[in-house]
């Protein structure tokens, strides 16, 4: 079974910088989607950045232009560069993977445990 194991949450100032990483510890070479998502106490998981095989970067409104989502194949991991922090990306962020391109849509088949991120104002 597949596991993916995120790091690099924790609680930073408004403006401050964060980069989670996402590795797969089992070779995840045919899993061709990738995603991060975050989830806020009473409020639903939401998408916030993917990417494909190709390269092909997908964000949600609320974070385009301050965070990057990238993969590195040579080291099984994904990570999301998070610039501009604001008390509102406080969240429990996710890491997600899946054969099938669900972009920011929930339906990924792997997920990881979460990171946690907070951001004070």
């Amino acid at each position: 079974q597949l596991q993916l194991v995120e790091s690099g949450g924790g609680s930073v100032q408004a403006g401050g910088s964060l980069r989670l990483s996402c590795v797969a510890l089992l070779n995840s070479a045919y899993l061709s989607y990738w995603g991060w998502f975050r989830q806020a106490p009473g409020k639903e998981r939401e998408g916030v950045a993917a990417i494909t095989y190709t390269g092909t970067t997908r964000y949600a409104d609320s974070v385009e232009g301050r965070f990057t989502i990238s993969k590195d194949n040579a080291k099984n991991t994904l990570y999301l560069q998070m610039n501009s922090l604001a008390p509102e990306d406080t969240a429990r962020y996710y890491c997600a993977a899946d054969r099938r391109n669900y972009e920011l849509t929930t339906g990924y088949l792997y997920w990881g445990q979460g990171t946690q991120v907070t951001v004070s104002s």
